[in-house]
């Protein structure tokens, strides 16, 4: 039997041989799917879901938002990724979540209590400059929190062609890529007329006026003439992280 469907089928048995109440097991049965911690609703059903436990958005929570929606996972077993997290909201709570680490680049915390199921195949974070390391540490942060080998290859942009040509067997090595870009936002293009894996590209909000915050970067990924090539959002290393992974592991 699926080990995440014991818990509940524990507390079913529990009540099946009356060693539980019925108002008992009702409150197990529903903290084996979700859990309010005040303001905090943590999805405690998300890891049987989708095979990954719920990650906390810390932008715009406080830090006692964040401490209370990780506790509510740690005490569960669940590792915790919290993506987003200004250094000054860490230093607030790091105090009391003295067994996790902060990734002061990707602007996240983790907290591994049980390891991943490690694949042997790699995925590469491709950046086309170094003003883009957040978002795409975000990304490599995120992929190896999920047990994946990453190759970091970063400050490669098309205004400089042969930087990334020269970092061609890293590229083909990795079995996904990650290619981070701001500005024109030309590079996941590049890279995706180069290997014959899949291509993430992430646009980044790096750029002039005319940029738009990301906009041109986006709308030029999206109309890559490179096949292969797939987009997500603006800024988002950790959608672009957690698709990596989720293709490297199948």
């Amino acid at each position: 039997m699926d080990e995440k469907i014991t818990p509940l089928k524990s507390i079913l048995d529990a009540y099946k041989d009356g060693t539980s109440s019925l108002d008992e097991t009702l409150e197990q049965v529903n903290a084996a799917f979700f859990e309010r911690a005040a303001d905090v609703t943590v999805d405690h059903d998300r890891s049987r879901r989708t095979g990954a436990p719920e990650v906390i958005y810390g932008e715009h929570k406080t830090p006692e938002q964040i401490l209370r929606a990780y506790n509510a996972l740690r005490a569960r077993g669940d590792n915790v990724l919290v993506t987003r997290v200004q250094k000054e909201k860490f230093e607030a709570i790091e105090s009391e979540i003295i067994d996790a680490k902060f990734h002061d680049t990707a602007k996240a915390i983790t907290l591994k209590t049980s390891p991943d199921a490690i694949v042997s195949t790699k995925i590469a974070i491709v950046t086309a400059g170094t003003s883009d390391s957040s978002v795409a540490e975000e990304a490599a942060v995120t992929c190896e929190f999920y047990g994946n080998p990453v190759i970091r290859i970063s400050d490669v942009g098309v205004a400089g062609i042969h930087r990334l040509l020269s970092r061609m067997d890293e590229l083909r090595e990795a079995k996904v890529l990650v290619v981070v870009a701001g500005m024109e936002g030309a590079l996941p293009s590049v890279v995706g007329g180069l290997v014959d894996k899949p291509v993430i590209a992430v646009p980044t909000s790096v750029g002039y006026g005319a940029s738009f915050g990301g906009v041109a970067a986006l709308l030029g990924m999206l109309n890559s003439c490179a096949s292969g090539v797939a987009v997500v959002n603006i800024d988002n290393g950790f959608g672009a992280g957690f698709l990596a992974s989720q293709i490297n592991h199948l």
